[in-house]
């Protein structure tokens, strides 16, 4: 009996309908995820994967009646592929757009694969009247074109899609799983007539994995977006240094925490005249250039922020390190690389001096760097 009801659990049924159920579930969870994003994001990528996920809630609708009725019409196994076409159809066009800005040749291609795969569609009712002679050789080639528009869309997801987006590992196992199940139907159905209850069980399990991926590839997506709002509140949009509010922070946190710590603060020498002869483009380049000089000089000994304007600090959290070696290395760079020179101004944390104190000293410094002649370093 117990044996019994085990294999009416994997085989029967019972088992059809617990694991079409759980797919539903996992499919309307991604679907919550995707609504939330597109609800927050409006982006139309979201869009397309809400369409997919709910043509895809409707197909597993329609199995787990099969499975609770035993039995189903050719319109309805018709419409289940159908709906599992289109459904793959517009989750890879919605993965696409997630990275990619929708142009009016993508677009053109978006409706080609739609309208290719309803146009496929109508080899389903297209079998020549001398085959329909034999009802099971009828029933096989029925949905034989469809079943191999799906290896073609397959095949040209891993071509066209993986490269232009992000999480391609994500996107490859998604696609491979989906190859492998979809290879195991072909077989039972086409080599062993659909009698093959071991291969039938992984028809139904393998799209486990493949949706359970396609969850962890939405949610990486939210971790994505998370991180790019979080971003974008504590950096500098122009030259991705910290922002001053974030800076003010970190430098009260390391001296509150009495954390020997030093400060340099610079500024650009002559800027406004450089905008007002070379233009404001260059002006921007020039902040970039020397942000990212000073952003190398200081990975592995603190952090850089912009202070204001062409004003730009950096924050010394390795003792070992002295701020004016440190100074001189960005100043020399800088004079080096790029067309300008800065000014430069450093002071250390002692006891009993403030965050705010141990600014203002190094902005003095840098101050009289700049009134003294420019492009030097000069301590407090």
């Amino acid at each position: 009996m117990n044996n019994a009801t085990f294999t009416e659990l994997l085989f029967g049924p019972a088992g059809s309908l617990f694991m079409y159920s759980m797919l539903i579930v996992i499919i309307a969870m991604t679907l919550l995820v995707s609504l939330r994003l597109l609800i927050t994001r409006r982006k139309v990528g979201y869009f397309s994967m809400v369409i997919a996920l709910v043509i895809l809630i409707v197909q597993y609708g329609q199995l787990v009646a099969r499975a609770v009725t035993q039995s189903q019409s050719e319109t309805g196994m018709f419409l289940a592929l159908l709906l599992k076409l289109l459904a793959f159809v517009l989750l890879n066009i919605g993965i696409y757009q997630l990275y990619n800005a929708t142009r009016k040749r993508d677009l053109l291609v978006f409706v080609l694969f739609i309208a290719g795969t309803v146009a496929i569609s109508v080899t389903y009712w297209s079998i020549p009247v001398w085959l329909q002679e034999n009802m099971e050789q009828t029933a096989l080639l029925q949905p034989l074109f469809m079943e191999l528009y799906l290896f073609l869309l397959l095949f040209l997801s891993f071509l066209l899609v993986g490269p232009r987006i992000g999480q391609n590992g994500k996107y490859q196992i998604m696609l491979t799983v989906y190859f492998a199940a979809h290879t195991l139907h072909m077989a039972n159905v086409y080599l062993f007539d659909d009698k093959q209850p071991y291969l039938k069980l992984c028809e139904q399990i393998i799209p486990f994995l493949f949706h359970v991926v396609l969850f962890l590839f939405i949610f990486e997506r939210v971790i994505e977006i998370m991180q790019a709002i979080y971003n974008s509140s504590i950096t500098d949009g122009l030259t991705k240094l910290y922002n001053r509010k974030y800076f003010l922070g970190r430098v009260a946190q390391y001296v509150e925490g009495r954390v020997p710590v030093s400060v340099i603060f610079s500024d650009i020498d002559n800027f406004k005249k450089l905008n007002d002869t070379k233009g404001h483009q260059t002006g921007d380049a020039m902040l970039k250039q020397v942000a990212q000089i000073m952003m190398e000089e200081t990975a592995d000994t603190g952090l850089c922020g912009r202070y204001g304007g062409e004003e730009m600090v950096v924050l010394v959290t390795d003792p070992e390190t002295d701020p004016a070696e440190l100074a001189e290395r960005i100043r020399s760079r800088v004079e080096t690389e790029s067309i300008v020179t800065i000014s430069m101004g450093y002071s250390r944390s002692k006891k009993g001096i403030t965050a705010d104190e141990l600014i203002k000293q190094a902005d003095e410094a840098m101050y009289e760097a700049k009134t003294s002649g420019k492009n030097k370093v000069v301590g407090f």
